[in-house]
């Protein structure tokens, strides 16, 4: 055997940007600016939630921890990728690979059950309003949050443990700009038989079923709003909706394009990266944006916030 197999790999090298090293400043501008605005916009939306009391509902109480997945999913990634396209150095540690894959993998899919209860959440407002309260208790949604980051960070775990323990002693260099489950499953020189049905096994027995009740959710959401007489009714229905629909559309849409494309002949990393940077990157600074365009309580709460805090400085 080669000697050079033997070596065991100590630390992986993210190649995602360094094929970009021209535009590499203006990069870190880019992604700098879209960071701080993610931050600053779910802040924003968990302030609001959490000063307004006319927003301790269910549904915004959900919205608080999409916000706060919002906050955490790119700060799993986007520091490290600002300081690889500052410094040029593109080495992550095996145990910084490790970790940052875990809490993505932790992160996303916790986004996935949270938006499935969230479509839930809309689906008993709307279908049957007069329950809404009845089901829609305290204790039932701190229990239905509480079970999507449980999931979430019990399924990452599984998937961590089983990723890293693959030998690693090809190439260190990951075809993305962070660590996630194929590009690394891909270094390894032991057979991954395991690690790819567990992927295929366990994302299909949590992910599709996820998926299915948002999707089955929202044609009972449809159906009944368009059984509705009035225009008034269908308006203030599909408003209370819409948000999140378009929030859904986003992330299954970019999803998808990053894990589920077909191969071709036309094949290209550089696209596979710049979609998985939509879906890491830019969803997570949209998402408080269409809530607070497209829900006249977010923008009614939030101008009220402001106008608050304004008022304090001018006194």
């Amino acid at each position: 055997m080669d000697v050079y197999n033997l070596i065991t790999v100590s630390e992986f090298i993210l190649i995602g940007l360094s094929d970009l090293p021209e535009v590499r400043y203006p990069l870190f501008g880019v992604f700098a600016v879209i960071y701080q605005v993610t931050l600053v916009g779910n802040g924003a939306i968990l302030l609001n939630i959490g000063t307004v009391k006319k927003l301790h509902t269910p549904m915004y109480y959900f919205l608080a921890n999409l916000s706060l997945l919002d906050i955490f999913c790119p700060s799993a990634t986007v520091p490290k990728m600002l300081k690889n396209l500052l410094t040029e150095k593109q080495s992550i540690s095996f145990v910084g690979c490790t970790l940052q894959l875990y809490f993505w993998v932790a992160l996303t899919g916790t986004e996935v059950f949270l938006l499935t209860v969230m479509a839930y959440d809309r689906y008993v407002a709307i279908c049957f309003p007069l329950h809404y309260t009845l089901i829609m208790t305290k204790v039932h949604c701190a229990l239905l949050a509480a079970g999507t980051w449980a999931t979430g960070f019990l399924n990452s775990l599984l998937h961590t443990v089983f990723t890293f323990r693959l030998s690693f002693c090809k190439s260190n260099r990951v075809d993305q700009y962070y660590c996630d489950i194929p590009p690394v499953v891909a270094l390894s020189c032991s057979s991954t038989y395991v690690a790819d049905m567990l992927v295929l096994v366990v994302g299909g027995i949590l992910s599709i079923p996820s998926s299915l009740i948002t999707f089955v959710s929202y044609i009972y959401i449809i159906s009944t709003i368009l059984k509705i007489q009035s225009a008034e009714g269908k308006r203030k229905a599909f408003s209370a909706c819409t948000s999140h629909l378009l929030v859904v559309c986003l992330f299954y849409g970019t999803a998808i394009f990053t894990y589920i494309h077909p191969s071709s002949s036309q094949h290209s990393p550089a696209r596979d990266r710049l979609i998985s940077m939509l879906y890491g990157v830019i969803i997570p600074m949209l998402n408080p944006i269409i809530y607070s365009l497209r829900n006249t309580e977010v923008k009614r709460a939030l101008r009220k916030v402001l106008c608050h805090k304004t008022c304090l400085q001018m006194t």
